[in-house]
């Protein structure tokens, strides 16, 4: 249980007491935390087809680790041939234990395997202190075997902090491990 912790362990020894030195919080909720993890996949282009979006969305349900919820179309769109309530893709929300751990696999596991991987860039911050990656290939992740897939997808992992600025929510991923570019 405290091997799968580790990452939590490290945010409380090492990177509350850093943040605190760095940007002098008086009080210690006021030191920026991940509060969540989304992965979202659009599949429009399977809309039609239902076999290949239920595969796409349960290798986002094992890379997770946890269901996922189907996302459906708002709007009718006739030029994507879109009707309102279709199925157009799928998203999970990890939060606690579950988020420290695919944080982790994520950082150790699957991003060493992205081809020509120098790093993450340090400006894909949205102004409020969230983090948004966008995964080109399902086959970095231990879960997906390459002779089950159908197609390569890709999908968006979004880290989701209580900082309100980038620069305080940028300092706080990067001290939890995450591999900027210099």
């Amino acid at each position: 249980m405290a091997e799968q912790n580790r990452l939590k362990e490290k945010y409380v020894k090492e990177v509350v007491p850093a943040l605190v030195k760095e940007f002098g919080y008086k009080n210690i909720n006021q030191v920026p935390k991940l509060d969540r993890i989304v992965l979202n996949m659009g599949l429009g282009d399977e809309k039609d087809n239902s076999k290949s979006f239920n595969l796409a969305v349960e290798e986002l349900e094992s890379i997770a680790g946890q269901k996922a919820v189907v996302t459906k179309a708002k709007k009718s769109v006739a030029n994507f041939k879109l009707r309102s309530g279709q199925k157009v893709g799928a998203k999970v929300t990890l939060r606690g234990t579950r988020m420290y751990e695919f944080m982790d696999k994520f950082m150790a596991i699957a991003l060493p395997r992205v081809r020509d991987f120098r790093g993450l860039n340090p400006n894909a911050f949205d102004g409020r202190g969230n983090y948004a990656y966008g995964v080109k290939e399902q086959l970095i992740f231990p879960e997906i075997s390459y002779d089950k897939i159908e197609k390569v997808r890709g999908f968006d992992v979004c880290f989701v902090t209580t900082a309100n600025t980038d620069a305080e929510a940028r300092s706080l991923l990067s001290k939890m491990g995450m591999p900027f570019k210099k």
